[in-house]
């Protein structure tokens, strides 16, 4: 029998991503150490993402504004716009797509590829990929090169910025195993610090114990990374047009002052959970249970959740339910700081009915129809064009700020962002000229 090859995966990660792409629609920064960070005013104030200079700087993700600026003086700060960021990365999956349609995302930045089935060496294309994102993007990626999909991120992690780290059947030991456990895909802190409280600190340790050791320790999980530890991990790289239904949605956000009263957590609530809904029919889905999280003045971090008795779909019935929840599980010891409302175990719309002979499914009907009615006029005239009337005069939630207003230095709608990106050449038109 033919010995069957390894497969070939590749992982890329585009480096420092949010603040790449800000420093190629805006060449003048480069050179510069960048932090891109939410708004101070809004109580957003912490770094989402830095650059290679910030980096050198001591500035980590998650730092405050403040923190971020004592460390680094002349730092310079932008506020996100992730309508752009997703237009990367659409673009970066258009040059992935050029050599095989087994692309696997991993958030905006991050990507798998199974390459096994190409003509080209998986270093080779590797390499095509780094160049080709250099040069029609602007952009640079680390790429972890290996024969499956933990090793091919842990390789992408190891050398960084713009390169390619490979990770074989026969060098893994000796690349891998000194390496310590949190290197791993999905071993978080807490699960390294139970493995460090064993005196498992490096991967090979965890890869030399027997696996039914690590799973007494850590359950299905622990199995896992043993697997990963080893070198078994055979789990696919899925396709690129495999849409995977979420499993919850929920939508939160952090106040621009303290909640002081029920009454203006009621209305947050209700704001939260139009978008919640809006999402739910968008997905085609209904909630049969839902979810609510509280931080207060304090930073203390509460969350509950409650199955529900008839499945949801409308913000209205998601929004009673939540603040129900709020009423009968939230001690108020101190005012709320931010909210999060959730809508969980999800089911898709066909499969949510049950039959109930005491139920009127006409008004169900009819409530479909009126919220399908607002959703097309919300879409087409704004977000807010119909909203209950109790939260028009809310205004300790962020307003939501316009990707396009006059201030904006690049007043494009994202769909239309088809220009040359500054200083290089855009797709194909290097064979042009």
């Amino acid at each position: 029998m033919e010995k069957q090859k390894p497969r070939a995966i590749l992982h890329s990660d585009a480096n420092c991503f949010y603040a790449s792409c800000e420093m190629v629609l805006n060449p003048s920064l480069r050179n510069k150490p960048v932090a891109v960070c939410g708004s101070q005013e809004d109580r957003h104030g912490i770094v989402l993402a830095k650059s290679e200079l910030a980096k050198k700087c001591g500035i980590t993700t998650g730092m405050t504004n403040r923190e971020a600026l004592s460390r680094c003086p002349n730092l310079v700060i932008v506020p996100p716009r992730f309508e752009y960021y997703s237009k990367f990365s659409k673009l970066l999956h258009e040059i992935y797509g050029r050599y095989t349609d087994l692309i696997e995302p991993f958030g905006l930045d991050e990507c798998w590829l199974d390459v096994t089935d190409s003509i080209k060496s998986p270093m080779e294309i590797a390499e095509e990929i780094r160049q080709a994102v250099k040069d029609e993007l602007g952009l640079t990626v680390s790429i972890g090169v290996s024969f499956n999909k933990a090793f091919a991120k842990l390789g992408s992690d190891m050398k960084k910025p713009d390169a390619i780290t490979e990770i074989t059947p026969e060098n893994f030991r000796v690349k891998v195993w000194p390496l310590p456990c949190s290197d791993l895909l999905y071993c978080g802190r807490a699960t390294s610090a139970k493995l460090e409280a064993c005196n498992i600190t490096t991967i090979g340790k965890l890869a030399m114990l027997p696996r039914d050791i690590i799973e007494s320790k850590l359950g299905k999980n622990g199995g896992m990374l043993w697997d990963f530890a080893n070198g078994l991990d055979n789990s696919p790289v899925a396709h690129k047009d495999r849409r995977v239904p979420p499993k919850s949605i929920s939508h939160g956000i952090t106040c621009v002052e303290n909640l002081v009263n029920y009454e203006e957590v009621e209305k947050v609530i209700i704001k939260l959970s139009q978008d919640v809904g809006y999402k739910l029919r968008q997905e085609k889905m209904c909630a049969r249970g839902v979810s609510l999280s509280v931080k207060d003045e304090k930073l203390n971090y509460f969350s509950f959740q409650e199955r529900l008795e008839k499945e949801v779909q409308d913000e209205s019935r998601i929004a009673k339910a939540v603040c129900e929840l709020f009423k009968k599980s939230y001690r108020w010891f101190f005012n709320v700081r931010a909210i999060t409302v959730g809508a969980i175990s999800l089911v898709p719309e066909g499969d949510a009915i049950q039959i109930d002979i005491f139920n009127d499914y006409s008004k169900d009907e009819k409530r479909k129809k009126l919220f399908a009615t607002i959703d097309q006029i919300n879409d087409t005239y704004g977000k807010r064009s119909i909203q209950p009337a109790t939260v028009l005069d809310e205004k300790k939630m962020p307003q939501p700020k316009s990707t396009h207003s006059p201030e904006n230095e690049f007043d494009n709608p994202i769909s239309d962002i088809e220009v040359k990106l500054p200083g290089m050449f855009y797709r194909g038109e290097k064979d042009k000229k």
